[in-house]
């Protein structure tokens, strides 16, 4: 009797598990041997504007394991042998391992397709490491390391982009990934002619930028070298072509190494040449000179008695160098830089002409190209001037500016009045390679053409005239108009203006410009008028720039132009 009531048992059980309880089980099988795998979308590439790679994906592989299958005793020698293919400390692989809970963990990431190869078939005991796998990934490298660092940008290590180009177009640089499902046994083997679903990967669209690579090598030499040899904090290098606003070379020193980003403080790892602002000091001047031209006050002939000091409110501002009064024309005091003339002229302007020929220049916003982490800069709303603002705001005092908002001037300037907002994506390329330009930058007339063809001359004088204060910018052979800046730095350390931003900027060929540059120096110690430590630099890129983009001499002379009535 006892016999049956267990059979009986024994029964019932096995109808239960052969019936009522067979799909649950089935369940948790599919479980364990069903495996999702994500299918890593491969990221389109950053390009130059003639295709040369800024940044580029390869194919790579990153190392799993199932702690689980490894046996506790095998952990540490594991390690060991792993450690130095993977270039992961071995404690951090034994900790990871010692997880014997866990069924999953990574090792590495971006381990090339060798290097993967020969880890698994490394062997322990004459046996192959248990529980050791690789998945297929992509990794991102930057063949230029740091050139155009601060506009390329990078990605983090789940491939997303962090910074620069790479984050701002991250959704069309990294398409969209896909997907497999799979059925695997228990030591990780794909089950043979077992179900499959796949959706396949939608590889990253490529960004073609506006940067000439090889212009953009030798901003980013002449800055770096500056920047040394002067002792400086930092320093920046714009090239950008007047007729469209495409941003030719946009260089940092220092720069980020991209290959390296990680071990790089936060204050390097941006595009200083749009999110640093600084004080613009005489570069400003021009401003001040088309609110006066454009409001008929002075003309570029108009001559003024200029002495060395100026009281304006509670402040008695001066030139840069003591001097008997002089009689300087208007183009007289640009080429001189003198603070003082300039302040007469603004006097015939008046304070709301100042501020809106300021704002349509482009100050207090941002320029529009859509550059990643760029800063608006500041101008105070003109109600709020004090009494000596008023005055210092002329020469480029008690407003900030960027280095692209400052190259964005001139470019307005050398291209007859017209602000073309900057670019710096040419366009996309698909997966077809076809390239889909970018559409053109806004154009926007600020001043008029004669105003600026008025203020091209001046600024002519200001490189080439006797006693002008960009002569070091000259380069033999072209016509170059453009303007020193020297300006009080403001400094976190000292609480105060402690240092010096020496700038220089300008245009060439001045009487058909097609090339405007910027050179920015913050905080250099071995010198700091802009025309001594800006102004090479701009020549040496400049000249570079001139013979890539085989852009010959005018052949014209420049006009002569009166700067002083005295003598």
């Amino acid at each position: 009797m006892g016999i049956a009531v267990v059979l009986s048992l024994f029964a019932g059980r096995l109808l239960q598990l052969q019936g009522l309880d067979s799909k649950v089980f089935q369940a948790k099988a599919a479980e364990y041997r069903v495996h999702k795998e994500e299918l890593p979308a491969r990221r389109g590439s950053i390009t130059d504007v003639n295709g040369n790679e800024l940044a580029v994906t390869v194919e790579a592989r990153e190392i799993l394991a199932d702690p689980s299958m490894v046996p506790a005793g095998q952990r540490e020698q594991v390690a060991a042998l792993l450690a130095p293919y993977l270039g992961v400390p071995k404690e951090d692989i034994a900790a990871k391992l010692a997880l014997a809970k866990t069924r999953y963990t990574r090792l590495a990431r971006d381990v090339s397709i060798g290097v993967a190869k020969t880890v698994l078939e490394l062997k322990i005991g004459g046996k192959k490491i248990p529980g050791l796998f690789a998945a297929p990934q992509y990794q991102r490298l930057y063949p230029g390391n740091d050139l155009a660092g601060g506009v390329v940008g990078f990605v983090g290590d789940e491939g997303g982009g962090l910074a620069g180009i790479e984050q701002t177009y991250d959704k069309l640089l990294g398409g969209k990934d896909g997907s497999q499902t799979i059925e695997k046994g228990a030591a990780g083997q794909r089950i043979p002619m077992t179900r499959t679903t796949r959706e396949e990967p939608v590889a990253g669209k490529g960004v073609r930028l506006t940067i000439d690579r090889d212009v953009q090598w030798a901003a980013a030499q002449a800055i770096a070298r500056q920047v040394k040899e002067s002792g400086a904090r930092s320093g920046s290098v714009i090239v950008m072509d007047v007729r469209t606003g495409q941003v030719v070379a946009m260089a940092n020193a220092p720069e980020v190494n991209l290959n390296k980003w990680e071990s790089l403080p936060p204050a390097d790892l941006g595009n200083r040449a749009v999110s640093e602002i600084f004080e613009p000091g005489s570069t400003n001047k021009v401003i001040t000179a088309a609110a006066a031209l454009e409001a008929g006050a002075v003309r570029p002939e108009t001559v003024f008695e200029v002495k060395d000091k100026y009281q304006c409110a509670d402040r008695l501002l001066s030139d840069a160098h003591p001097h008997a009064p002089e009689h300087l024309t208007f183009t007289g005091i640009m080429a001189e830089s003198s603070n003082v003339g300039t302040l007469m002229a603004a006097e015939k302007v008046g304070d709301q002409a100042l501020y809106n020929m300021l704002k349509s220049f482009g100050f207090g916003a941002r320029t529009g190209g859509g550059f990643y982490g760029e800063e608006a800069g500041l101008l105070p709303k003109r109600e709020t001037w004090s009494g000596s603002q008023r005055c210092t705001i002329a020469f480029g005092q008690g407003v900030s500016v960027t280095a692209l908002q400052m190259a964005s001037v001139y470019q307005t300037i050398a291209n007859g009045g017209v602000r073309i907002t900057p670019q710096i994506v040419a366009g996309t390329v698909d997966g077809h390679d076809r390239f889909v330009p970018a559409p053109p930058g806004k154009r926007t007339r600020v001043i008029t053409a004669r105003t600026a063809t008025d203020i091209s001359r001046m600024l002519e004088a200001a490189v080439n005239a006797d006693g002008s204060t960009g002569s070091l910018a000259a380069i033999k052979g072209y016509r170059v108009a453009g303007k020193t800046g020297t300006a009080m730095r403001y400094d976190e350390n000292c609480q105060g203006y402690c240092g010096y931003t020496a700038t220089f900027v300008g245009f060439t060929p001045a009487d058909a410009p097609r090339l405007v540059a910027l050179a920015v120096v913050q905080a250099p110690k071995n010198g700091h008028f802009g025309g001594e430590i800006a102004a090479p630099v701009f020549k040496e890129v400049m000249t570079f720039a001139l013979k890539t983009r085989k852009i010959p001499p005018t052949g014209t002379t420049a006009p002569s132009v009166r700067l002083s009535t005295d003598g």
